[in-house]
């Protein structure tokens, strides 16, 4: 019987890194994996977008399924070569669609069960930085090392824009007078 791939969720009840040494029999390496958890988060923030009406959020939570392909190519080109990854701007960006969604006056309805799916993306940020700042000690090659360090950070970076959503979520009405929102890019 063939194994069927399993998608990450972070409300699964399997371990992280055990859920993914089960797709190939435990043969995967964490170059694999790695790209994997990309993928994977790429497809939760799609369907994130998809499922919320406010379109400055939309365009967030594909900017953060956008960064997940830029996590993954740079990986993918790792395993044979030492990529480039330019910075991000995500935090900036996601700085000024917030002030764009105040500025519009537009009256944003949610339900509890957002706030839930976002701290479930964070976590999924929270563990793939561990994940990145753990390989970061067991590669041999500089360039992997400081790739892996760089994506841990990206991954922080997008910890705190979940964050953020969250809050935003929780009150949107008070939220952007909030004195770290105007901070964000130097997070």
């Amino acid at each position: 019987m063939k194994r069927q791939r399993q998608l990450y969720r972070p409300d699964n009840n399997k371990s992280f890194l055990k859920t993914y040494l089960q797709i190939k029999g435990g043969t995967m390496n964490i170059f694999e994996y790695a790209m994997q958890v990309e993928k994977d988060g790429e497809e939760y923030y799609r369907q994130l977008a998809g499922k919320t009406a406010n379109k400055g959020l939309q365009t967030i939570l594909t900017m953060l399924a956008d960064e997940e392909v830029k996590h993954y190519k740079a990986i993918e080109k790792m395993k044979t070569a030492k990529p480039e990854m330019a910075g991000t701007t995500i935090l900036s960006d996601a700085k000024n669609i917030f002030i764009q969604i105040q500025e519009s006056g537009e009256d944003f309805d949610y339900d509890t069960g957002q706030i839930e799916v976002y701290k479930k993306a964070q976590d999924m940020e929270e563990r793939s930085r561990d994940f990145y700042l753990e390989k970061a000690n067991e590669v041999e090659e500089e360039y992997q090392k400081e790739l892996f360090l760089k994506l841990a950070e990206e991954e922080k970076k997008h910890y705190f824009l979940l964050e953020n959503i969250i809050e935003f979520v929780s009150r949107p009405k008070t939220w952007l007078e909030n004195a770290e929102f105007y901070h964000m890019e130097e997070y």
